[in-house]
């Protein structure tokens, strides 16, 4: 394991013993379409609209005939709305015609599906299904891998391939999770990193 991750990963273990997705749901589906909706808005939010909205569409099939408009309706408080309401109907549509009404489960059919990207897909291979094909990429984790020098890339998936190379397969979920949960309790993009618990034992900041 590389050196800077080793000490990174001793310092969020201790924070973040126990990491879970934010995000509140009862079955893969409902995984997929608490993700897609949480682009461009906080899992606070959506987990608020997701506790009226599981109730009100229980299966893939509820969605796949679950009209543009009324779809638009019931999210319209969540940004992108429209466009998250058109790609969560058509993935409906490919799961129940194309996978037997499951969401898949390898990166390639997953990238099939609208709003999915390699983000989403790997939220829903590790969090959903445990398996272990990459780390998902967030503004959390981008920032974060950059600050502590773990790449210097811009591009989601460079960036991936770069902590591919250094944390171990054993540790992408957890350390996915932990790098997130750090982002938003104590590192911000706003941060002064006055009170940043890995500021001394791993960065130098200026």
């Amino acid at each position: 394991m590389d050196k800077k991750v080793r000490e990174i990963t001793k310092v969020l273990d201790k924070l973040f013993p126990n990491p879970k997705i934010a995000l509140n749901y009862s079955n893969i589906w409902q995984l997929y379409v608490a993700v897609v909706l949480s682009a461009q808005s906080t899992d606070k939010k959506v987990n608020e609209m997701t506790r009226k909205l599981f109730k009100k569409y229980k299966t893939v099939e509820d969605y796949k005939n679950a009209t543009m408009l009324e779809l638009q309706n019931d999210i319209k408080q969540i940004g992108l709305f429209r466009n998250k309401a058109k790609n969560i109907i058509k993935a409906a549509e490919i799961i129940d015609a194309k996978h037997k009404g499951k969401v898949p489960k390898t990166m390639k059919d997953l990238l099939e599906l609208p709003g999915v990207g390699r983000k989403t897909a790997n939220v829903i291979l590790n969090v959903g299904f445990g398996i272990m094909e990459g780390i998902a990429v967030d503004t959390h984790i981008a920032r974060l891998s950059k600050l502590f020098g773990l790449t210097n890339q811009k591009d989601p998936n460079k960036i991936e391939k770069d902590l591919l190379k250094i944390v171990p397969k054993k540790d992408w979920k957890k350390f996915n999770l932990q790098m997130v949960l750090y982002g938003r309790q104590y590192c911000s993009a706003h941060c002064k990193h006055t009170n940043c618990p890995l500021k001394k034992s791993v960065v130098k900041l200026n």
